[in-house]
């Protein structure tokens, strides 16, 4: 551990063992919140992590006060089944871990779309936490309000989400996944509800929400600094929408940018994000302040306008495992919450 008043810190992301020896942090996509993190006096420097040298990741780990956490719950087939463990028994040691993996259960899965349902983010939100109970609801589900939306319960960039719509009267259904590439297939729903059947594996869980027909409107990203927003990102996505006669890989399917703003441009949601759907949630999963991710984020997409015309919004995913890009005046803040949480966990490792 060091003995700085500013502490130390890692920065961990995935990578190979060459990656991890010629790391930089000038060379990462991370290099603006290196900077900010020096600019507060914190010392950080790179962890590139993989399973096959998860105890020289460990041993480096254990000798930092924090850690920030880069990783994404789905990469070329990898999970995070072993760094979670180990994340855990580096905390366990006395390290601040952001973000701790038993706060990603609770806020930064699928499933917490259907436990915060009652909030004003919420929608018509149901889960399915067995193949059983998937194959005995969804199909009336479908029948009686389509088309609906399924999430796996971990997953990034658009696996495990699929638009499912029936046709006609017959048992066959129109389905595009969300991620990028993908064709619209049409097939029988119960081929497509055995295709999903994995996505219980190790007690995992499926999601399912109404689709919101305001998609091709964008997405909004609330970018989150514990539980402050820190800015915006609007993006004209494509996902779920079927793509056009070129092809799912042509020009026209490709999603827009992902336009930064900062936090003052859309006050309203601001407003309800700090004022009211944050502390509900926090409460509702009982999640403290101190153990909030340092940077998270919030999807949001355009429900229906209410009776005055304003637009509303429903949650669509929180994204807490890796968040970037994120809006340039995030590494600040991010790095003023960590300068307070190391000032804090060193305080109570004197004790």
């Amino acid at each position: 551990m060091s003995t700085g008043t500013s502490g130390k810190v890692a920065l961990l992301w995935r990578g190979d063992r060459e990656a991890r020896r010629t790391a930089s942090a000038q060379a990462s996509r991370l290099v603006r919140i290196f900077e900010a993190l020096a600019a507060q006096g914190i010392a950080a420097e790179p962890c590139v992590y993989a399973e096959e040298f998860a105890g020289d990741v460990r041993q480096q780990l254990l000798k930092v006060d924090g850690v920030l956490v880069w990783v994404d719950p789905l990469s070329d087939g990898k999970t995070r089944k072993e760094l979670d463990p180990l994340l855990r028994e580096v905390a366990a040691s006395g390290v601040w871990v952001s973000t701790h993996p038993d706060v990603i259960l609770k806020m930064g899965v699928k499933e917490v779309l259907w436990r915060t349902r009652a909030l004003g983010w919420g929608t018509d939100t149901h889960i399915y936490r067995t193949p059983a109970d998937f194959r005995r609801e969804f199909p009336e589900r479908l029948r009686i309000a389509q088309p609906r939306v399924l999430k796996r319960n971990r997953g990034n960039g658009g696996q495990g989400v699929w638009k499912v719509e029936r046709i006609g009267s017959a048992d066959l259904v129109h389905v595009l996944h969300a991620q990028r590439g993908s064709a619209r297939e049409e097939l029988p729903l119960t081929d497509f509800m055995a295709r999903c059947e994995s996505y219980f594996g190790e007690q995992g869980c499926i999601v399912d929400q109404p689709f919101q027909p305001r998609l091709p409107d964008g997405m909004i990203r609330c970018y989150m600094g514990a539980d402050r927003v820190v800015g915006f990102g609007h993006q004209f996505i494509k996902a779920l929408i079927p793509p056009p006669p070129e092809g799912p890989d042509s020009p026209g399917a490709q999603p827009g940018p992902r336009i930064m703003h900062p936090a003052s441009a859309f006050p309203a949601l601001r407003d309800k994000m700090e004022r009211e759907w944050v502390p509900q949630m926090m409460t509702l999963l009982g999640i403290e302040s101190q153990s909030l991710p340092i940077v998270w984020d919030a999807d949001f997409l355009y429900g229906p306008r209410d009776a005055s015309g304003a637009d509303t919004y429903v949650l669509c995913e929180i994204n807490v495992s890796a968040v970037l890009p994120i809006p340039d005046q995030a590494p600040a803040e991010i790095a003023r919450l960590v300068k307070l949480r190391l000032q804090s966990a060193m305080a109570n490792r004197s004790v």
